[in-house]
């Protein structure tokens, strides 16, 4: 038999008997878009912290100063660790090799107020490097200039939730905003940014999008600390040259604080490169481990195809014998049953590939986990679907083919 010949005779075979075929493809189908749908949650899982840390900035180091209670607080101020300070900020910048930059921030949370709309915020006063090492991407307007810094002005930039929550819809830019008692005028309005809602230290919960950035020296001058014993400074973030060397700096940077503290353990160190290694290599573990439980669906429906087709066989024995007594050869048979598996598979691929693809849709649109399909996982799984027919088909094409054809024809 020629291969259209084949392919034509198959799929008059399995159209004759719908209900038997549809339900053999249902294994495909849905190992096929289980595949898909797990890996696209997979991959969406991956680019969300992919987002995150860069927000945090791959190349960077973060410091924060460890929230203690008063006692322990009063213990390190009398073993003469003053917290984290610019005096660290300063030594960072001149002692330690690799650095390119560092932005210090202090941070106050507070409320600001627009008229009779109210947002929890973090204020945070910043020096104007921190747009470049913070990664930090603006939607509308400007932010802080070294003007802003070295005039100590009473300016602001907000973050995007914070924005929607003043002004809704209406232009932030040039209104003013009160904190505490400070009068501010809204510079700029930040793009959104990702949400920590996995521990990284001490930014565990953090949403960046509640942040109002001012000048540092404003803050200083405007927003006096209220304890004594409070830290100068809440965070210093280092950028560093080669990401490659920022295990070595940030054991540098370590060991330059811990003099400046007198070894007193009342700083957190956070290196965003480390955990994204981290995350990645957990997330190639669940990634497979999703992957290996979908893939289960395809081998049911290999053994599913591998059942029908060997009933099949029982049921066509006389045709069998019919078409070798005929003249059709032994690899014509085998083809013949072989075909049939495979357009089985290609045809419950193809269903599969159109169900996953929709299911990711739906859980994208409905559910806050964030899916991604990506042309390798449609092409994986829709391959493997092929593969498992011609694999699980070929063991009852062969027991077709080997039928005896004279007693075939007297098979009852």
């Amino acid at each position: 038999m020629q291969l259209e010949e084949n392919i034509r005779v198959s799929i008059t075979g399995l159209l004759d008997h719908k209900i038997r075929t549809f339900l053999t493809m249902l294994g495909i189908i849905f190992g096929v878009a289980a595949v898909i749908a797990m890996l696209s949650i997979g991959e969406g899982a991956k680019r969300q912290a992919l987002a995150k840390f860069k927000d945090l900035g791959v190349n960077n180091i973060i410091i924060r100063d460890r929230d203690l209670n008063e006692e322990q607080l009063q213990e390190v101020r009398a073993r003469f660790s003053a917290g984290l300070s610019m005096t660290d900020a300063n030594a960072i910048i001149k002692v330690v090799p690799m650095v390119t930059s560092v932005s210090p921030q202090a941070e106050l949370e507070s409320e600001a107020r627009y008229y009779d709309k109210s947002s929890k915020v973090t204020v945070i006063g910043v020096t104007p490097q921190a747009s470049e090492i913070l990664n930090i991407k603006i939607s509308k307007g400007d932010f802080i200039s070294p003007d802003h810094y070295e005039r100590c002005l009473k300016v602001c930039v907000l973050g995007a939730s914070a924005a929607k929550t003043l002004f809704s819809i209406e232009n932030p830019i040039g209104k003013q905003v009160k904190i505490d008692d400070q009068w501010l005028e809204v510079i700029g309005v930040m793009g959104q940014k990702s949400l920590f809602t996995e521990t990284v230290g001490e930014l565990a919960a953090r949403d960046l999008n509640n942040d109002i950035y001012i000048p540092l020296s404003t803050f200083q001058r405007r927003f006096p600390k209220k304890d004594i014993l409070q830290s100068e400074l809440k965070q210093i973030t280092v950028k560093v040259k080669d990401s490659g060397k920022i295990v070595e700096v940030a054991e540098i940077i370590r060991r330059v604080i811990d003099r400046h503290h007198f070894n007193n353990d009342d700083y957190s160190l956070i290196i965003p490169y480390e955990l994204l290694k981290q995350e990645e290599k957990e997330r190639k573990a669940y990634n497979f481990l999703l992957g290996s439980i979908a893939a289960i669906s395809l081998l049911v429906g290999g053994i599913g195809i591998m059942n029908i087709m060997l009933a099949s066989i029982l049921e066509r024995t006389r045709e069998i014998g019919v078409r070798r007594a005929i003249g059709a050869k032994k690899k014509d048979i085998q083809s013949q049953f072989l075909t049939e598996a495979v357009v089985i598979s290609f045809s419950g691929g193809l269903i599969g590939v159109i169900l996953g693809l929709s299911v990711s849709l739906i859980i994208n649109l409905f559910t806050d986990v964030q899916t991604n399909v990506t042309f390798f996982s449609v092409f994986i799984a829709f391959t493997v679907s092929v593969l498992v027919g011609i694999i699980f088909g070929y063991l009852p094409a062969r027991n077709a083919a080997n039928l005896n054809p004279i007693e075939s024809i007297r098979y009852e």
